[in-house]
């Protein structure tokens, strides 16, 4: 006759417990959280360079053809100073977009030509933008300890415009750019003779230089409105 056999032991598959930490689960989805937690954005500062980028695109795309601008068979010597004068206002009206594109290349050329004045004038244009535009009016200026009002704030960015501009070499180097491509423009349009141009009737004549870029200044602001509202939020 066989002998019986061993009576069959329970065996348990959890983990022995002594010794061990639990971790509650809160405190681990609380890290796992924070550490796939993308870094803070802007909406509205991309907002803004979005609508202020497609605005100039759009004032861009109504420059002229650049071979027409330098066509050699058009160009001959004005008879007076009236005759040149009215050219100039007769080209500008015409190439005012591509004359603006001539002085803003003229002035980048001169600005990477001063790496000092070019920092200056980037860190001045990023105060005017992150401190008075992108920031919400009811909202106060705290710097250094102190809170600045919305005026007190406005107060010391023309303050420290005036000081950039008229007491560093940013002043000096954006005159002088200015200067050059202005009387670039003054003799291109005093020699270029307008008698084959045909300028749109709904195009008003005496728009400025920077008319549309003054106008995607303003509705690059309106259009960051509402991300800062947002990003409040």
């Amino acid at each position: 006759m066989s002998a019986p056999s061993p009576p069959v032991l329970p065996i348990s598959n959890n983990p022995p417990t002594t010794g061990t930490t639990t971790v509650p689960v809160a405190a681990v989805t609380t890290t796992t959280s924070t550490q796939s937690q993308p870094p803070i954005q802007t909406p509205a500062f991309r907002a803004y360079i979005s609508k202020l980028y497609e605005s100039i695109r759009s004032g861009f795309s109504q420059r002229r053809p650049w071979s027409e601008l330098l066509d050699r068979s058009a160009f001959s010597k004005p008879e007076s100073v009236g005759d040149a004068s009215l050219r100039i206002r007769k080209n500008y009206s015409y190439f005012r977009v591509n004359y603006l594109a001539v002085v803003t290349v003229i002035l980048a050329f001169s600005l990477l030509s001063h790496p000092f004045s070019l920092l200056l004038l980037l860190g001045l244009l990023s105060s005017w933008v992150f401190l008075y535009l992108l920031r919400p009016s009811d909202q106060p200026l705290n710097l250094l300890g102190r809170t600045f009002s919305n005026r007190e704030t406005l107060g010391i960015l023309i303050l420290l415009s005036v000081f950039v501009i008229f007491l560093t070499s940013v002043g000096s180097v954006l005159i002088s750019a200015f200067m050059v491509g202005v009387a670039l423009v003054c003799a291109h349009g005093s020699f270029r003779v307008p008698e084959d141009m045909f300028l749109d009737e709904q195009e008003p004549a005496a728009t400025g230089f920077l008319s549309f870029l003054g106008g995607a200044a303003s509705n690059a602001v309106t259009a960051a409105a509402p991300a800062v509202a947002a990003a409040r939020v």
